[in-house]
């Protein structure tokens, strides 16, 4: 019998938007390399663990549902192992990480923190903010429309007041930011740290990618956005990330969206096993 038993806990499908295969293959993936290091891992649904729970002490998981977060804090403060912590995947949730990363000081775009069902024109305006983007500030996006693109006040507050009619009470409302996007992955204490172009490379959740366009190939530190990446997985609590950031033509890099477990789709082959032996090493260390 293995000696190291884990229950896997598969992200619903509603919070994979366009993702649901990318998703479900680097966690299967990454089961199979802890199994072949002699684990026992058990998998389940989100849906699955909200009805029925888990027995098992260690729990992996790409849980994103608001009961599945509550439930993983509960189990993290009776003593199991939860990776990623329901209390990181929390933080993750848009609102919360704006201002964890700001207060942190780790380079990210000047923001506003609002109300949907208030006047913010004024505050977009003495703010000095341009063109930005409106994102839903309670919880993680679940749609294209929790993410909007807008050129002007008067187009902010519009989306603000559909954001309101759609139930969305809170938002966070980032400038926007001229340069390179770049999409990233890493794994908090692992040499692994991958990054790239996703309009270049087509790959795309909502089309937002187009706004900023194909890359110009500004010159920046890779060894700067691998550690701004790590300070930030410290600092909102989560061991397997991802996300985009700005590169600037000055080579300056700023965080515009961090994820707990992301799909590591271009390069899930190579992540899956560094991803398992970093698991091992955080069971080892326990």
């Amino acid at each position: 019998m293995a000696e190291i038993t884990i229950a896997g806990i598969l992200r619903a499908g509603a919070y994979s938007p366009n993702h649901i295969g990318n998703d479900t293959a680097i966690f299967n993936g990454t089961a199979d390399e802890l199994r072949k290091r002699g684990c026992q891992v058990n998998i389940y649904t989100e849906e699955q663990f909200n009805r029925e729970g888990v027995s098992e002490n260690i729990i992996l998981n790409m849980c994103r549902e608001r009961e599945s977060i509550k439930r993983l804090q509960t189990l993290e403060d009776e003593g199991r192992l939860v990776i990623n912590s329901g209390y990181g995947i929390e933080n993750c949730t848009r609102e919360r990480m704006t201002r964890i990363l700001l207060a942190a000081g780790i380079p990210y775009p000047k923001s506003l923190i609002v109300n949907t069902n208030e006047n913010v024109k004024p505050l977009i305006e003495n703010a000095g903010f341009k063109s930005c983007w409106i994102k839903r500030g309670d919880f993680h996006a679940m749609h294209k429309e929790d993410v909007s693109y807008v050129r002007h006040a008067d187009e902010a507050q519009e989306v603000l007041q559909e954001y309101f009619y759609r139930g969305i009470t809170r938002a966070v409302i980032n400038v926007h930011l001229v340069g390179d996007l770049v999409k990233f992955y890493g794994i908090k204490g692992s040499n692994f740290f991958y990054w790239f172009y996703p309009f270049d490379r087509g790959h795309s959740k909502y089309g937002w990618e187009q706004v900023n366009g194909e890359s110009q190939g500004f010159a920046f530190e890779e060894k700067d956005l691998k550690d701004i990446c790590t300070r930030a997985a410290e600092e909102v609590n989560i061991e397997i990330y991802g996300g985009d950031c700005i590169v600037a033509e000055d080579g300056s890099i700023q965080i515009i969206d961090f994820n707990d477990w992301p799909s590591f789709a271009p390069c899930r082959n190579e992540a899956a096993p560094h991803i398992a032996k970093a698991i091992l090493n955080i069971i080892k260390n326990r």
